[in-house]
């Protein structure tokens, strides 16, 4: 795998939450700093070296909602 890609989306919370689009990996995060660490840290420990992508893609991903 070349890269991984990981949808992100404003936590109902505050924060985000992120989860991989072709992986079982769900993490959230404070703020974006950890959100790029916590990331890492779930594809490290997700995958084996050897196997690790060697991109990590965030897709924000933000919903609004309009009057009709």
């Amino acid at each position: 795998m070349h890269e991984i890609i990981f949808l992100v989306e404003d936590a109902p919370e505050g924060g985000f939450i992120a989860r991989a689009l072709e992986a079982s990996i769900f993490t959230d995060a404070e703020d974006l700093n950890d959100l790029h660490r916590k990331v890492r840290e779930a594809v490290d420990c997700h995958f084996e070296a050897a196997d690790k992508p060697k991109m990590i893609r965030l897709h924000f991903v933000r919903e609004q909602v309009i009057a009709a």
